[in-house]
């Protein structure tokens, strides 16, 4: 029972406002000489048999304060000092906020106050060294699953935080946890369906391509050749676009050299009968010329 004569606490501050802090030091000056039933504070979780702790239980400080509880060896005791310990207190609505201590780990003790009092303190501590012999006296009786809760001890299986677990609801949830292991193997067989349906596809259209580009390389050679033809016109009409040229320049000639003669017949024409007209102009002088003289002889 040594370790009910002389039990370590291991203090710790959650959120609070350092009220309650500053009465659990007040514990431990002469004026409450909290020493007289043995108890040291220590601050090595390893060295502790009972946890106190102040302040409410956030997002930040869970890991915190569930790190130093399994630190600590069995059998063990929590006591959570003030009403923000107990309840969450005035920070209980905050966002961050998860509530008291008993949101992360089991309590044994609730001390009231804001702040708590010296007295009231050590009086919780004093009650969780009666938890604490009876956790003992049922690790001496070889029970290992057993948690003290109101001064009872309730034998059962619990979890890692000492919590109670119930039996029916612990099958529940293996019957749940049975049925979503099963709906995951049928997510996985579904999805490896999937998949295969998806590969026969991937493999069907691979093998479409592979037919579409074979049947274009037979239709390769015979638009080769229809190419080579095309080709083979268009030189031919190549070659003969410059006897066409020529024929076209000589008929062109020909057809300058027929406009050429006929204006120079016209003009022979034309002065043929300039010619004719001039002699018969002559000739009327002339025989007006005689008839002249004639006259004046």
């Amino acid at each position: 029972m040594s370790i009910i004569k002389s039990p370590w606490v291991i203090h710790y501050d959650g959120s609070s406002c350092n009220g309650c802090d500053i009465e659990v030091l007040a514990c431990l000056t002469p004026m409450y000489d909290i020493e007289r039933f043995g108890i040291i504070n220590t601050g090595n979780p390893k060295h502790a048999d009972v946890f106190l702790v102040t302040g409410s239980v956030n997002e930040q400080n869970l890991p915190v304060v569930r790190q130093i509880y399994d630190q600590m060896p069995s059998p063990k005791v929590v006591v959570a000092v003030g009403v923000c310990a107990s309840t969450g207190g005035i920070f209980r609505e905050c966002y961050n906020t998860l509530g008291g201590v008993d949101q992360a780990i089991p309590v044994d003790v609730y001390v009231p106050g804001c702040a708590a009092r010296p007295e009231a303190i050590i009086d919780g501590v004093v009650k969780g060294l009666g938890v604490l012999a009876e956790k003992q006296a049922a690790l001496s009786r070889g029970i290992t699953d057993a948690h003290v809760m109101g001064g009872y001890l309730y034998e059962g299986p619990h979890d890692e935080y000492g919590t109670l677990i119930d039996e029916e609801a612990a099958a529940e949830a293996v019957v749940a946890d049975a049925d979503v292991a099963d709906g995951a193997e049928a997510v996985e067989a579904e999805a490896a369906a999937v998949e295969a349906a998806d590969a026969v596809e991937a493999v069907e259209a691979e093998a479409a391509v592979e037919a579409d580009v074979a049947e274009a390389a037979a239709e390769e050679p015979a638009e080769a050749v229809e190419a080579e033809a095309v080709e083979a016109d268009v030189a031919e009409a190549a070659a003969e676009e410059p006897a066409d040229a020529v024929e076209a320049e000589a008929e062109a000639v020909e057809a300058a050299d027929a406009v050429e003669a006929e204006a120079a017949a016209v003009e022979a024409d034309a002065d043929v009968a300039d010619g004719a007209e001039a002699d018969a102009t002559e000739a009327e002088a002339a025989e007006a010329a005689a008839e002249k003289e004639a006259d004046e002889e």
